[in-house]
Formats: structure tokens, sequence, C-alpha cells
């Protein structure tokens, strides 16, 4: 285990999409544990999933983390002696340690296709057994490893699991012990020369000099994969650290479906960053009883005097959206109107986005006084219209509502251009005999809560994926609750 006395931990978000309030939730913690003990807080980019990889989500997290007033100490657009640090511009460092673990016995070349592995997945589905690498490639030989190479046969390198089983000490559960015969033989690097999160994730907090990894619980099950993998390097693991998932009120896993998770979202709807640190610092039990009994309000230099990490609770913390828009009316209400107005102005009030919003309407308006008029819900928080507006006339509700839920989860997989977007939507249409003018009259209502409105998908460009995605869920949201009550 880590003996250093000054921690150096880390963050390592993958860009596949807008930052995720569960990576502010872990990155504070991070930051706090850090500066509290007089160390070091790196962001380090997990990009080596090159099939899920988003462009424009780098500099999101970038954007984020620096709202939030989480600056990280190295890692991208800081530099110093480790940085700056992207996995994807580490892969020679991932294919030697690789190498290694070849070499020394404890991972070995794995050629089975596709194919074979979804047939063996199936197989061991349908004898009801838990699917997971079969071992098939354990015992070749070196010259049947030899001759598959000499056919160039694509191969990727899977950890030698034993048999047996791992302890490690989580400092929150005290020590896990994870029997091997649930430990699969992981890929540690893919057969396009990429490494896999464990093999990266492990070789880089060992060059990085990570004395404390402090994470989701979701990694639990993991963990015996980077301890195994510490041993088999020969290096001294550090202290974990799992933290709580974050839950909805219901205390399943938070979720886009129940809570916007996008931290693009809340910047975007108008929440401080003061008020969604502090509502982040809430989570967990972190901060002492007696001063969040005193006031649930208080700033990160106060976080950084008074939280302490070994005191959270493992009972899942509840993000209460309530909570945390009463928690940022305070803020506001305490703020003078000349920073009010500025907040404004940074926000829903942004040059940008009155510019954006101008250009969609001047050539529809006839004086400047209808400019409310035709884009009120481009400013509106809660647009949800009535069912004589959504429902075409030749759908039922059920199938209009079925429909809606097809959209909102094409439009979430979709890049955010016009072409993109027009395209998604009418083979979405084509797909289930929606003609485009019921179609995009169906996503203009829950958008605009009108049937008439400046350009549609220009529109939902201006407005925002994040802002879009959340009008949409909310709108399914509401037509659940009033099915409900009228049962």
């Amino acid at each position: 285990m880590s003996s250093q006395s000054t921690p150096r931990v880390r963050i390592a978000p993958s860009p596949t999409g807008d930052p995720h309030v569960g990576t502010a939730y872990i990155g504070l913690i991070n930051f706090l544990y850090a500066r509290q003990g007089g160390g070091q807080f790196v962001l380090r980019i997990e990009d080596t999933d090159r099939t899920r990889f988003v462009p424009t989500s780098e500099q999101m997290i970038f954007d984020a983390l620096h709202w939030l007033g989480l600056t990280w100490d190295e890692g991208p657009d800081v530099g110093g002696p480790y940085g700056p640090y992207r996995q994807s511009e580490r892969t020679e460092i991932y294919r030697e340690h690789a190498e290694i673990l070849l070499n020394n016995g404890t991972a070995y070349r794995c050629f089975c296709t596709a194919e074979e592995l979804e047939a063996s997945r199936k197989a061991q589905m349908a004898a009801k057994q838990p699917p997971k690498y079969a071992g098939t490639c354990r015992h070749l030989t070196p010259e049947q490893i030899a001759a598959n190479i000499a056919e160039s046969k694509p191969f990727t390198i899977r950890m030698l699991v034993p048999e047996g089983s791992t302890t490690f000490r989580d400092e929150l559960r005290g020590d896990i012990v994870i029997d091997h015969a649930n430990v699969d033989d992981q890929v540690l690097m893919k057969s396009d020369g990429f490494p896999t999160y464990h093999l990266a994730n492990v070789v880089d907090d060992h060059l990085m000099k990570i004395t404390d990894v402090i994470r989701a619980e979701e990694w639990i099950s993991s963990t015996p994969k980077h301890v195994l993998l510490y041993a088999s390097f020969g290096w001294e693991r550090p202290k974990f650290w799992h933290m709580p998932l974050l839950r909805n009120q219901d205390k399943s896993k938070i979720s886009k479906r129940k809570n916007p998770v996008s931290l693009v979202y809340y910047r975007q709807a108008g929440f401080v960053p003061e008020a969604v640190i502090n509502f982040l610092g809430l989570l967990g039990g972190g901060m002492p009883q007696e001063v969040v009994g005193v006031s649930e309000k208080f700033s990160l230099a106060e976080m950084l005097e008074k939280f302490s990490v070994p005191n959270i609770s493992l009972g899942g913390p509840v993000f209460d959206l309530t909570k945390l828009k009463w928690l940022n009316s305070e803020y506001l209400r305490a703020m003078s109107l000349d920073d009010f107005y500025t907040a404004l102005r940074a926000t829903v009030l942004s040059d940008e986005y009155l510019k954006g919003v101008a250009e969609l309407v001047q050539t529809r308006i006839e004086t400047l006084g209808q400019f409310g008029d035709l884009t009120n819900f481009f400013f509106a928080d809660n647009i949800l219209p009535a069912q004589e507006v959504f429902l075409p006339k030749k759908k039922t509700l059920e199938e209009t509502l079925a429909f809606a839920a097809e959209q909102l989860t094409v439009l979430e997989a979709a890049d955010w251009t016009k072409e993109a977007l027009e395209g998604a939507l009418k083979a979405l249409g084509e797909a289930h005999s929606w003609s485009v003018k019921e179609n995009f009259m169906l996503l203009r209502a829950i958008v605009t809560g009108s049937t008439m409105s400046p350009p549609l998908l220009e529109s939902m460009i201006v407005f925002g994926k994040a802002r879009t995605l959340d009008r949409m869920r909310r709108f399914l949201d509401a037509q659940k609750k009033l099915a409900l009550q009228k049962k």
C-alpha cells in the first residue's frame, strides 16, 4: 500500500459526451482531499475508447471544471512535470508494459474472433452461467502462438487471473474479498493497439505517482484486476476509496431519464457554480453535522476547512433537484443587483444566445415588441404543451408518446447540427410511418409549446442539446404522471 503522506489524486473522465454531474462530485472530493493534504490534484483524459470518443467533449470537461472552480495542478492545458495527460498520446507506454506482462507470464495473447467470443457468450447464457472469457487461448503453446502471428491473425492481450481470491482495503469499507471465480481474464490491449481502461489506469496511476484512488463504488468489482496488475508489475499500490453512487429520489442510480446529469445543462439553465458545488458538498455527509445543522449554504473555502472524506456515509447520496433549485435560489437572492444582472448576461441573456435567437426571428417580426411573443420558449423553463397542441389528428396518445420517446433516443445520439438532426429524424419517421409533418410538428410542440415557431431545427441548435433533451424528458415524465392520475 502507498506509504506517501502527501496526497496525489486524479480524476480521469472519458470524453464520450457532456461532462457528468458524477464527474463533478468525484472531482470535488478529490480536489478537497488533495488541497487539505497539501498535495496535487491531477486531471487525466481517458480517451483510448476511440469508438465512443466525442471530439468536443474534452473541452467541455475543461470548461465545466473551471466553471465549478475545480482547478487542477497537472494535466491538459496546465503542463507541469508530469503533464499533459491524454491517454491516446501514451499508447506506446502501455504497449511496452503489456510486453512486460507477456514476458513474465501474467498475461497472454488471445486470438479468438469476435464471432467465437459471441458464440461462447451465448452458450454460457443459455446454460445460465455468467458470461466470461472461457480461457480458450490460455494454454496455447509457443509454436501455436508463433504460427498465429506468422499468419497475421489479430490478437488481444489478456491478463491471466490465477485461482484464489483478492483482498484489498477500501478506506471507507474496510477489507473486501473477491473470489477470482468472479474475475474475468480481462482484455488489457485491444487488437487495434489501444489499451483498455484497466491497463492504462494502473500504468498511469503508478507512473503519475497517484497515492489515493478516489472513485465511484461501481469500480469495486474491477479493483481485484487492478490489484493483480500492481502485483504483476511488482508495484506498490495506492489506497482505494470508493464513493457511494449518486441516487435518484427512488434510490436508483442517477440517470438522465430522471434528472439532468449534464453539467452543460446546469450551466445553460442558469444554475450558479457556487450553488452546484455547495449542493455536491452536501451529498455523502462529508461536511460535519454541526455545520450543516446551522446552514446548508457554504462555500468551497469552507469545505476546504471542514470537509472530511473519511466521514462520507456509505448510504447513497440523493441527487434532489428540488433541493438544488432551492439552494440556487438562495444564492440568487443574496446577490447584489449588479451581480444578478451579470449572472443573467452570462447565461440566458448572453450576447451569443441573444444574437442566435434574434437571427431566427428577424425576418418574421413586424415590431420589436413582438420579440417576446415569438421567442418565449427560448427563455421559459417550464414548457408543457396541452394534448390538443402536440397530438396529431391521425395518431393515438399512446403511439404519440411512444414515438416521442423514440425521438428522444435519436436526438440523444445525434450530432447537434441541422443536417444531422434532419437526417436522423426523417429516418426515424420513415421507420415508424410518421410523415415529416407529423414528426416535426410533434417535436415542435414539445420543444416550443406551440405549433408555430421560428425554424425548428435551427431553434433547437440555439437552445442547445442539453436543454432540448431535458425539455423532452420533462414532457414525457409529465405525460406519465397524467396517465397515472387518470387511473
